[in-house]
């Protein structure tokens, strides 16, 4: 292994260690691509609401996941940012898996499930509500997410 890539390396395995000890510094250094082109970082998940559904195209109860992110769009886009992440994916995957079915939220791809391992995700489809980077709610998305996501947001 040449010296620079054996560094880099060494780098990225101290980075990881000071994230997992240190949730601040996690947060900082989580980034995922778009799928359509963009990306996200934690810091975008630290100021006002945010409404989060991580998923897979290859998990059966993600099946009809995109009708419930279009209702959790349509009920809070004017009280929240809504997206969603796909959890240990590829692009196309999920592109082939989305195709025609219309979802209105930008898409973040977690391919290698950092995100989702630090946000505790333990099963998919997941929803979390975050306010100001707090979690307000974390848990298995339920099939009418209103009430829940109501109640986490009007949570001090």
């Amino acid at each position: 292994m040449r010296a620079s890539a054996r560094t880099l390396l060494i780098l990225l395995a101290a980075m990881m260690t000071l994230a997992a000890s240190d949730p601040g510094l996690a947060d900082e250094h989580i980034l995922l691509p778009g799928l359509d082109g963009g990306e996200i970082s934690a810091r975008d998940l630290e100021t006002g609401p945010v409404i989060v559904v991580v998923w897979a195209s290859w998990s059966p109860r993600c099946r009809d996941v995109v009708p419930r992110m279009n209702a959790l769009e349509s009920a809070f886009s004017r009280k929240a940012r809504v997206f969603s992440v796909v959890f240990q994916e590829e692009a196309d995957a999920v592109r082939r898996f989305l195709g025609g079915q219309g979802l209105r939220v930008p898409v973040y791809v977690d391919r290698t499930g950092s995100f989702s391992k630090q946000q505790a995700v333990s099963t998919v489809p997941w929803l979390l509500v975050l306010v100001d980077g707090r979690t307000a709610f974390s848990g298995k998305l339920p099939a009418d997410p209103g009430a829940v996501v109501e109640r986490a947001l009007a949570t001090p």
